[in-house]
C-alpha cells in the first residue's frame, strides 16, 4: 500500500512541477499564452527587481538557496528511483561448477528454505525474503514459533539446517540472514 501512495504522491508532484516548469518555459520564450495564465503580460517576471535585490546584501543568501534547491532535487530523484527499485530479489546466480553459472529462481530457494524451516520443532510458519545482489543475497527469515518452542535452539537448528542447506544447494559462499522470531498466540478456551 504504501508503494502506491509514493508513486501516486511521486507522480502528482512531477505533474506539478512539470507545469510549473512549463508555464515558465512558454513565458520565457514568448509564446503566446491564455490570459488566465501566470506571468501572461509582457512585463511579467518570475521574480522581480526588487524580490531578487532585497537580499542582496547578505552574500550568503542566494547560495543557502541554491543548496537548498539542490538538496530538494537530489532527494526527489532518490525518492524516484527508490520507487523502480524491486523489493524482491528475481533470481540467484548459483556457481555450476564449469566457470560459467546458473541463474536460479530466488522464489524457488524462498520456498526451499522456508520448507526446511517449517519442518523444525516448534515452528507453526515461516516465511523467506531473499535480497541483496545475485551472487551474495541475504535472507531475511520470519519464524512463528510454538508456545513450547525454545527461541535459541530454534535459531541453531534454522541456521545449522535450513540455511546451511539453502546456502550449499545454491553454491554460495555464504548466506546472511536476520531472523524475526514471533509467538504465536493462542486464544482462551473455555474447559467443561
Amino acid at each position: 500500500m504504501i508503494r502506491v501512495v509514493n508513486r501516486v504522491l511521486l507522480a502528482l508532484l512531477g505533474l506539478a512541477l512539470l507545469c510549473a516548469g512549463g508555464a515558465v518555459l512558454a513565458r520565457g520564450l514568448d509564446w503566446a499564452v491564455p490570459s488566465w495564465w501566470p506571468y501572461s503580460g509582457r512585463r511579467d517576471v518570475l521574480l522581480s527587481r526588487a524580490v531578487r535585490e532585497r537580499w542582496r546584501d547578505q552574500g550568503w543568501w542566494w547560495p543557502v538557496v541554491i543548496a537548498i534547491l539542490a538538496v530538494l532535487v537530489v532527494l526527489a530523484l532518490w525518492w524516484f528511483f527508490a520507487q523502480l527499485r524491486r523489493a524482491r530479489m528475481a533470481e540467484v546466480l548459483v556457481d555450476s561448477g564449469d566457470g560459467e553459472g546458473a541463474l536460479l529462481r530466488a522464489r524457488a530457494l524462498e520456498s526451499a528454505i522456508e520448507d526446511d524451516a517449517e519442518s523444525l520443532d516448534g515452528v507453526a510458519r515461516a516465511r523467506v525474503r531473499l535480497t541483496g545482489r545475485r551472487t551474495a543475497p541475504s535472507a531475511r527469515v520470519r519464524l512463528l514459533m510454538e508456545p513450547h518452542a525454545a527461541p535459541g535452539e530454534t535459531l541453531n537448528l534454522l541456521t545449522e539446517e535450513a540455511l546451511e542447506r539453502g546456502r550449499r544447494s545454491a553454491g554460495l559462499g555464504e548466506l546472511g540472514a536476520e531472523v524475526r522470531l514471533r509467538a504465536v498466540r493462542h486464544g482462551a478456551e473455555r474447559v467443561s
